[in-house]
């Protein structure tokens, strides 16, 4: 049974909430509405569990002495002081200490991971655009036309090639690719989620099925 109940309130929910959207009914919205709001509920737990499974695994590593064992010490501690902080604070514009720990470490710390990622995106860069087929070559010829319309110096030698990055980026090969990206994803999205509700796929409720 404890298969085969979570497959049931999976598929119930599921259902209620796709069939909710073609049945203009005030009383089906209504409850649609409800269940919406017991997932936020859930979600929240949800995140109560997920802080206590890092917290969990994190000091195991650091009580084994495992390998990185300082950096989850450091996770845990700031995990803790920022959660201790903000439930003294609380919300608001008054949550000084809060504001301060963001602003001055949390931002330039994440800013200092994103700007890593350059190195990373020039060596991608370069495997790239060593060309050896024509959809290499066809990248190649575009990045460049991109990033001399992105410089004042392409300008100067041709007015049209910001015009033409533009047309690349926002209006032509690039705008089509990522609809059909996106499409694609969503498409993806639907059939996963019709496989949950009716029980195809069924690693949600763990190993062993």
């Amino acid at each position: 049974m404890k298969r085969q109940i979570p497959l049931l309130i999976t598929f119930f929910f599921g259902i209620f909430m796709i069939i909710q959207y073609f049945i203009p009914h005030h009383g089906v919205n209504e409850w649609g509405g409800r269940f919406q709001g017991w997932t936020i509920i859930v979600l929240a737990f949800a995140y109560v569990l997920g802080v206590a499974n890092v917290l969990r695994i994190s000091l195991e590593k650091v009580y084994r002495k495992e390998a990185d064992w300082p950096f989850k010490l450091v996770t845990c501690i700031s995990l803790v002081l920022m959660m201790g902080i903000g439930l003294v604070e609380g919300v608001g514009e008054d949550t000084f200490f809060v504001r301060r720990l963001y602003n001055q470490l949390y931002v330039p710390m994440g800013a200092t991971m994103y700007s890593t990622l350059a190195f990373f995106i020039a060596s991608a860069a370069y495997r790239a655009f060593r060309i050896r087929t024509w959809h290499a070559a066809l990248l190649a010829v575009t990045a460049m036309l991109v990033m001399i319309g992105r410089i004042p110096i392409g300008q100067g030698i041709w007015s049209g090639f910001p015009r033409l990055s533009d047309w690349i980026m926002f209006e032509g090969p690039n705008m089509v690719g990522q609809r059909a990206i996106l499409i694609g994803a969503a498409l993806g999205a639907i059939s996963t989620g019709l496989k949950m509700v009716f029980g195809i796929e069924r690693s949600y409720l763990g190993s062993g099925d």
